[in-house]
């Protein structure tokens, strides 16, 4: 029993507890452009702090506090970016995903955890009726300009995954588009494609810049509304339902998967991206941990296996579905056939 006892520790109940201090620190260091002042060649804290305009003592503590959760390495008191935060966190990089925190740390966001206790008990968010689903959210526009570029990568793996054929005419719904990047990612790589976009009207304004910016807008369309109650029109040879149906029950996601369904043309297929668990709900982490987003968030919603969507793009109509992961990415893929 003694050597038992020596071998528990309650450091993951106090790692877990102080949680919020390593969100502090990312959010402080993307504001300070930190790792883009490193990534500069400034590597000790009197220089980092002298090009971050902040205190040495402030940029020696959180520089210090980066190293240890792995942002950063630390030799003979000069600091440098690990090759993940080079790539990601360097606003000089191609790939920089510090813009993300613009939405991810928005108080419609972080305010749905604060009450997880009344969450729990009730089943679904407590922080308003709908949460981040009520109808022509301004989060949805945040979200649009702040996440671009973290679609972009799963953008491309998509269209590889899809293997389309460049010289064939396309015609793509882009469902709940936001940034609309999957749907202008599509016709990039394929001239002929036409992409209609649905979103709200105040998001789609957003995804009509990124699509003029990709040199598409002239094969670009969109349609203003809920998904739910719009007309979609019909035709299409794919529809893009990525990031979509986690925000709601299983019933509502099939009332809309039927539509989707009556949209498609024979033959066509429905591409959902999405945080997939697997069947025992706990791995892969990042997938299985969705769920929890969705319970502070939003009334309903829930991160679905994919015996789960198999079962409502099924009771839709669907012939088949199919799982495809997705790497490097965190997300996986279900390709449904009419």
């Amino acid at each position: 029993m003694p050597s038992q006892i020596a071998e528990l520790s309650p450091a993951l109940f106090f790692d877990t507890v102080n949680a919020h201090i390593r969100t502090a620190a990312i959010k402080a260091a993307i504001e300070l452009n930190l790792f883009t002042a490193i990534g500069e060649g400034n590597a000790t804290a009197q220089e980092i702090a002298a090009r971050c305009a902040a205190s040495e003592r402030g940029t020696r503590i959180l520089c210090d506090y980066l190293t240890i959760i792995g942002f950063l390495i630390k030799e003979d008191h000069r600091y440098r970016l690990t090759p993940d935060t080079a790539m990601f966190l360097d606003r000089r990089s191609p790939s920089y995903l510090g813009s993300a925190i613009e939405f991810l740390l928005s108080p419609m966001l972080t305010d749905g955890f604060k009450e997880l206790t009344a969450a729990v008990r009730k089943g679904g968010t407590v922080i308003a009726e709908e949460g981040t689903v009520s109808a022509e959210n301004p989060i949805w526009v945040k979200f649009a300009r702040s996440m671009a570029a973290v679609a972009r990568l799963p953008a491309q793996e998509l269209v590889k995954l899809l293997r389309g054929d460049p010289a064939r005419r396309w015609r793509v719904l882009d469902i709940a588009a936001g940034h609309g990047m999957y749907g202008i990612t599509f016709a990039q790589h394929h001239p002929k494609a036409e992409v209609v976009a649905l979103d709200w009207a105040n998001v789609l304004e957003v995804a009509k810049e990124n699509a003029k910016a990709a040199g598409i807008s002239h094969r670009f369309s969109t349609i203003a509304g809920s998904a739910f109650e719009v007309d979609l029109g019909s035709g299409y040879d794919l529809v893009f339902l990525t990031n979509f149906l986690h925000h709601f029950d299983m019933a509502t996601c099939e009332k809309v998967l039927r539509k989707v369904h009556a949209a498609l043309a024979e033959g066509g297929r429905a591409v959902t991206l999405d945080f997939i668990p697997n069947e025992d709900r706990i791995s892969p982490p990042s997938a299985a941990a969705f769920a929890m987003i969705m319970l502070g968030t939003t009334p309903s919603g829930d991160a679905y296996t994919f015996a789960e969507y198999e079962r409502m793009f099924a009771n839709a109509g669907f012939a088949r579905s199919e799982f495809h992961p997705l790497p490097p990415t965190l997300e996986q893929v279900v390709i449904s056939h009419k």
